[in-house]
């Protein structure tokens, strides 16, 4: 494992730890508790760009983080797909690869470009911001599963172990 990845890794799992987790998991719900944290809004689109080969979106506005997925995929993949936009809010990811104007004229003609101060779309894991995104999304996804086991406790030997091995999203 590369020194950057380790360090990704790491701050993926703090975050991921330190996330107020809904009982029982929803993503929508963990984003309303992060908005509320933040006191901006997040808001959720389904859109049908699976064309594109875009599947999910954030476009942040000066008062709101907008939340694009997919909407003709399974319930399970749009609920990853908006953990990983959540994880670039997260993360506070910047670039775009459109202009805010272009992108906005595509998918929000109604929306002033002038209100979107930053906007992501993503269709491949190849950029550093995408690997943390994708990384932090998994991890939250795991701490849910973990904490859905009723009893779920992490033992002093798993917690050993764990250091042993740089794991330390699965310390408690």
């Amino acid at each position: 494992m590369s020194p950057s990845f380790r360090e990704m890794r790491r701050r993926c799992a703090v975050l991921a730890r330190t996330l107020p987790m809904p009982q029982p998991f929803d993503a929508r719900r963990l984003c309303r508790l992060v908005a509320h944290q933040r006191g901006r809004q997040i808001t959720f689109t389904p859109m049908n760009a699976h064309d594109s080969g875009v599947l999910g979106l954030w476009v942040a506005t000066e008062k709101t983080d907008m939340i694009f997925y997919e909407a003709s995929t399974t319930p399970p993949h749009q609920e990853h797909i908006i953990l990983h936009e959540l994880a670039h809010v997260l993360c506070d990811h910047y670039p775009a690869r459109l202009s805010a104007s272009e992108l906005t004229r595509m998918l929000l003609p109604s929306l002033d470009p002038a209100m979107v101060q930053r906007i992501l779309g993503r269709s491949t894991y190849q950029a550093e911001q995408e690997q943390e995104a994708e990384l932090l999304a998994s991890l939250i996804t795991q701490r849910a599963q973990r904490e859905a086991v009723p009893g779920h406790r992490t033992s002093e030997v798993a917690d050993r172990i764990s250091a042993a091995f740089d794991w330390p999203e699965t310390r408690r």
